[in-house]
């Protein structure tokens, strides 16, 4: 194998491609890069037991020359070696691998030799058993991630509340997180004959979206047995599925309101943010807000050992019952509100000890459900 490319991108497809590199393996193979030289592009490959990442390199980026590949071939480097030397050389490189598994890195008048192994010992990708895929605009993808992954469980007792519950029905495709005391949900309409649901784990996804952040165009998605594939024009992505069944949260989004209220997002969202510096010292960073008289939301919260802290905003629509308090978990409304881009946000209340609806105004494809925390 041997081939010139322009330092720039080859650092910048090995910095993507570790991210699925297994820092602690008993297995040496796993922790490098395959590299495939092809004769009109070079594939970079990565491997744990949870995700695979696999980067394609073009001889043309943006009509600029980055690659020449002079011998195809394959062979496996140690990535941390490997991405150490490419980072700290000053000019693009060539590559050859000799016979002996023996890659030799030249830019300049600098000259490194890594040792390799032998590309064969490396897994081989999931088979992909279910050839058609359905298509998403990358976008609406990475942000329908974003507005639910964050929502999943950090705690490994019930594994499958750690993922995010995707599913296909009736062109309808929905995107579902909770970790049981709150709930990111998400869905769009895409062109899919496909029925069924599937857990993918929150930690995939969030590496996921930080490659792809820069893909336009569509992702193309495809399901094995035990994998998902996230395909876009130069990155392909594999996760592992999480086995077992998701709990019914379509059962817990409340169908009727006593108390209905329009705010500023942004607003709200710097409200609460304060109110949550004094919020600390309860087990649920316990925030306060209470209807006042006039149309005014107040949001409080106090601490026995630094102090209180009071505001009041204004509210742009309030109906239904205007007696209204109850405690939420500052963190958890906090990190709902920043997934919200509108500029209004519409509150729900079924009373002080109900589930709080969260939705953007006039947008009906997401919601957040938090429930209340106990105030003493």
């Amino acid at each position: 194998m041997e081939f010139n490319i322009k330092c720039e991108f080859f650092n910048k497809a090995i910095r993507d491609v570790s991210k699925a590199v297994s820092s602690k393996t008993s297995i040496p193979i796993l922790a490098g890069i395959k590299i495939t030289a092809e004769e009109e592009c070079l594939i970079l490959t990565a491997s744990n037991s949870d995700i695979i990442i696999e980067i394609i390199i073009p001889e043309l980026i943006d009509g600029e020359k980055v690659l020449e590949v002079s011998e195809t071939g394959s062979a496996v480097i140690t990535a941390k070696y490997l991405s150490e030397m490419i980072k700290k050389l000053p000019s693009d490189v060539h590559i050859k691998v000799n016979e002996k598994r023996i890659m030799t890195i030249t830019s300049s008048e600098i000259v490194t030799n890594i040792n390799g192994f032998h590309s064969e010992e490396f897994p081989r990708l999931p088979q992909m058993e279910r050839s058609e895929p359905f298509v998403i605009p990358s976008k609406k993808f990475i942000e329908m991630i974003k507005l639910t992954a964050f929502a999943s469980s950090k705690n490994e007792t019930r594994p499958v509340l750690t993922g995010v519950h995707m599913s296909f029905q009736d062109s309808r495709f929905r995107c579902a997180a909770t970790n049981s005391h709150r709930l990111a949900l998400s869905e769009t309409e895409i062109d899919c004959k496909m029925e069924g649901s599937i857990i993918v784990p929150s930690s995939s996804l969030n590496e996921l979206a930080k490659l792809m952040v820069h893909e336009d165009g569509e992702i193309l998605i495809f399901l094995t047995e035990s994998y998902i594939v996230f395909r876009a024009k130069t990155v392909s992505f594999y996760s592992r599925l999480i086995e077992g069944k998701y709990p019914d949260v379509a059962g817990l989004i409340p169908k009727e309101a006593k108390t209905v209220m329009v705010l500023n997002t942004n607003q709200l969202l710097k409200g609460i943010d304060r109110a949550s510096l004094f919020a600390s010292d309860w087990k649920n960073n316990n925030v306060h807000i209470e209807i006042k008289a006039g149309k005014k939301l107040k949001i409080s919260s106090d601490s026995s050992a630094v102090g209180y802290i009071e505001e009041t905003q204004k509210i742009y629509e309030l109906s239904g019952d205007e007696e209204l308090s109850i405690s939420l978990d500052g963190t958890f409304l906090m990190e709902a509100l920043r997934a919200i881009k509108e500029n209004e946000v519409r509150l729900s209340f079924g009373g002080s000890m109900r589930p709080v609806l969260i939705e953007p105004a006039g947008n009906p494809s997401c919601l957040h459900l938090i429930s209340p925390v106990r105030s003493n």
